[in-house]
């Protein structure tokens, strides 16, 4: 059976395989990719790979295409327990018709995947906040860092919010606790990251506005405001000036992390946008274990 779908504004310039995930929900990348080489997933009726981006007007075909579970090798269903973090009212920021907006906790995964047992859509898809409807993820946060979230609530929503954050009409501001003393207060990091697909080098363009709210000779507070959304992209910045940040256990090659613990002091502090000219501010309190550690190193932050 066939099944043709026209590409609309909101999804242009867009992964054939994030487009697939964006509108038939975690489907596995080995099946996504097994369906184009068989030729069951079509644009213009033309055989495309993976790294294909959508074009205004594309139309894509998909023949018999439908994902069975058994068909993953990698089973992970996530199971309730005692230990997992509970959608209770203590995490909600905001809660509308259309979205609600949370204080993610560190060590929580937003989505799933192959190392993920438990994450905040399936938390929340159990939660009492999502009986009519189903939780749809916008945007991308990393496991260890803390902070505002937003999760849509119906597929409009989704792919409003997503087009506003590809557009970069979302402002988001992070906190960050990073080794050493910044020598310039503020300034625009504008440099180049380099990710890899398949062993491939690919090159992105980063660019971050910094200001620092406090430092001393050994450690600095910083406030960044990522332009560009690339991946892990204020833990790369940091790094590579020679400041990684505290508890970051993947760019940290110079420093070790002593006493306190051994969270990633990188927070999503506030969200910023503007829907039907409406503004929407959103701010998350910083952990405990972040003030803890602003106090001890000697860091001032007002706001905290």
């Amino acid at each position: 059976m066939k099944k043709t779908y026209n590409v609309d504004v909101t999804f242009i310039n867009m992964r054939i395989d994030r487009w697939i995930r964006k509108n038939f929900g975690q489907i596995p990348q080995g099946f996504i990719e097994k369906n184009l080489r068989n030729g069951k997933i079509k644009i213009n009726n033309k055989r495309i790979k993976s790294s294909y981006k959508t074009k205004i007007n594309d139309k894509i075909s998909l023949y018999d295409f439908k994902f069975k579970p058994q068909e993953n090798k990698i089973k992970i269903k996530f199971q309730p327990s005692k230990s997992t973090v509970k959608a209770n009212e203590d995490l909600i920021i905001d809660n509308n018709d259309n979205f609600i907006v949370v204080n993610k906790k560190t060590g929580i995964a937003v989505q799933g995947g192959t190392k993920s047992k438990k994450n905040l859509i399936d938390i929340f898809a159990k939660s009492k906040f999502f009986k009519n409807a189903k939780p749809y993820s916008v945007h991308r946060l990393d496991k260890d860092t803390s902070g505002v979230y937003i999760i849509a609530k119906n597929r409009e929503t989704a792919q409003l919010l997503t087009t506003l954050f590809r557009l970069r009409k979302v402002y988001k501001t992070y906190l960050a606790i990073c080794y050493g003393e910044l020598i310039s207060n503020k300034g625009i990091w504008d440099s180049d990251l380099t990710r890899y697909e398949k062993n491939k080098p690919i090159i992105e363009k980063a660019k971050t506005i910094y200001k620092v709210i406090d430092k001393n000779s050994m450690y600095s507070l910083v406030e960044l405001k990522p332009i560009t959304g690339r991946k892990h992209q204020l833990r790369k910045q940091l790094s590579a000036i020679g400041h990684p940040i505290y508890g970051d256990q993947k760019y940290n090659f110079s420093f070790k992390n002593k006493g306190i613990n051994k969270n990633l002091m990188l927070h999503a502090y506030q969200i910023k946008f503007m829907i039907n000219d409406r503004k929407f501010s959103y701010t998350a309190l910083l952990p405990d274990y972040f003030k803890k550690l602003l106090k001890v190193k000697k860091l001032n932050f007002l706001n905290f």
